[in-house]
């Protein structure tokens, strides 16, 4: 062994001893000669359509460095082997000398820029420290984001629109809210056009499709975009087989965000306690405003807006409240993930963008585990999310039964606390719903409240005279559920 070669085995002693104590993983593999050189170009496909990561020839499977004779030919022909690999790729090839006869080959790649990569025409992935073969959908899926990064719905052309169908003061808004929270200079100008270019919403003069979602005049959008929809709707029970109220509303985005919140203050219950300190009742909202904002930011900015049918929904039923969106999780995130730390990966960065500058969302992939810190807060269960394949549903679970606040006409606040005392227990009797409610409601207006709601088929009769018990007559909460 010469000089130049003790240098370079006392320089990558330590690296390789650790590699090798790290073991196995998504990121590592080892192998006991190049003689599996077609394995590891397999793992290596997987690891460019993954994290990165490197391959060692010469250490086996428990991580013992043993090295391999290394010769010209040697190299050659594993990169003769990694060179099936397609897009063509160049990993860093390193040989690290055991002794002057072996030596522990090294080759590493970074995360590819050009997924999809294939090796003979077949794509791979890793699987915890293992590599499996791709299903086509995954296949499939990865090219279409790939594509996506550069070629997305959002930022093509909106053809035969103009900036004339753009509501200017709603540009100027989230202009103005922009500057105030510092998260744009200001630009000195209020020309639509300026903003608009300022934003990231024209391309060579025309305004795109981002800018549509938008600020697009609501009267404007049909039939263009017509998924540009909000669906909202309050159902009696806890499923979807009667309606107490059903909306749907076409508009840009930030017009959407708000009819939804106004459409939930008018259906949410609020959950009354008593301040010790002052002797006053305080009402809050069943759930924390807040949290159900940040679910519904997410919902009209991160969904798949190439789906034509597609749309935002809001659904509240007795026992939860579901806000649903068209589209999927995308960039290998799984439900799981949202619930922990990780990187922001907005399907529509354009929409995002506007969104963050207005203030709407945060720019850190904070939004959901926000969503949840704020839920688990207020003592509710932790929001529930789904990956349905075409649509992606958040789901809030109350602690209590809901009761309704319109059917056919507002339900007074004391119609709504007597629906609330009935759902507490098995049935109540006149005298207990009085002494729950408080005195100063008469008998006489609580008989013809506890009539009209009889009416609406909320609650219901059991028994005669003193026996007598009201009861609700919609479905019990957490009955039916799914």
């Amino acid at each position: 062994m010469d000089k130049s070669d003790l240098e370079r085995l006392l320089y990558y002693d330590e690296p390789l001893k650790k590699w090798a104590d790290a073991r196995e993983s998504e990121t590592q593999e080892f192998k006991r000669t190049t003689g599996q050189r077609t394995e590891a170009a397999k793992t290596l496909c997987a690891m460019l359509n993954h994290r990165g990561g490197r391959v060692l020839f010469g250490v086996d499977a428990a991580g013992m460095i043993a090295g391999q004779e290394v010769s010209d030919k040697t190299i050659e022909d594993l990169a003769q082997e990694i060179g099936q690999i397609e897009p063509p790729v160049r990993p860093a090839i390193d040989q690290v000398r055991i002794d002057a006869e072996r030596a522990v080959i090294v080759v590493s790649v970074q995360s590819g820029t050009r997924r999809p990569y294939t090796y003979k025409n077949r794509a791979y992935k890793r699987v915890g420290n293992t590599t499996a073969e791709m299903s086509r959908d995954e296949h499939d899926r990865m090219l279409l984001e790939q594509f996506h990064a550069a070629e997305r719905w959002e930022n093509r052309v909106a053809e035969g629109w103009t900036i004339d169908d753009l509501d200017a003061d709603e540009l100027t808004r989230t202009l103005e809210e922009a500057v105030r929270r510092g998260r744009i200079e200001d630009p000195g100008t209020r020309n639509p056009a300026d903003v608009l270019r300022g934003l990231g919403l024209m391309k060579g003069g025309q305004i795109v499709r981002a800018a549509v979602v938008l600020f697009a005049k609501a009267p404007r959008i049909l039939p263009d975009y017509a998924q540009c929809l909000l669906r909202l709707a309050r159902f009696k029970g806890t499923d979807k087989t009667e309606f107490i109220d059903n909306r749907q509303y076409h508009g840009n985005a930030f017009e959407l965000l708000l009819r939804a919140e106004r459409f939930l203050r008018d259906h949410l219950p609020v959950a009354g306690r008593v301040l010790p300190t002052l002797f006053e009742r305080k009402d809050d909202p069943i759930y924390p405003p807040v949290a159900l904002r940040e679910a519904l930011a997410n919902a009209v900015c991160h969904r798949d807006y190439s789906i034509g049918g597609g749309s935002v929904g809001i659904a509240i039923f007795d026992d939860r409240l579901e806000i649903s969106s068209s589209g999927a999780l995308h960039f290998g995130l799984k439900v799981e993930d949202l619930f922990k730390p990780h990187e922001s990966l907005p399907w529509n960065p354009i929409i995002a963008s506007a969104f963050y500058r207005r203030g709407i969302i945060e720019n850190w992939g904070r939004g959901t585990l926000k969503m949840a810190e704020l839920i688990e807060r207020a003592g509710l269960p932790r929001p529930e999310i789904e990956d349905a394949g075409g649509s992606l549903l958040v789901r809030f679970r109350a602690s209590r039964y809901l009761p309704p606040r319109r059917i056919g006409h507002n339900l007074s606040e004391r119609q709504q606390q007597i629906l609330g005392c009935l759902s507490e227990g098995s049935g109540l009797a006149l005298r207990e719903v009085h002494e729950k409610i408080g005195r100063k409601a008469g008998v006489r207006l609580l008989r013809k409240d506890l009539e009209m709601l009889k009416s609406f088929g909320l609650i219901e009769l059991q028994g005669r005279g003193r026996g007598a018990k009201w009861l609700l007559k919609v479905h019990r909460f957490g009955a039916n559920s799914g």
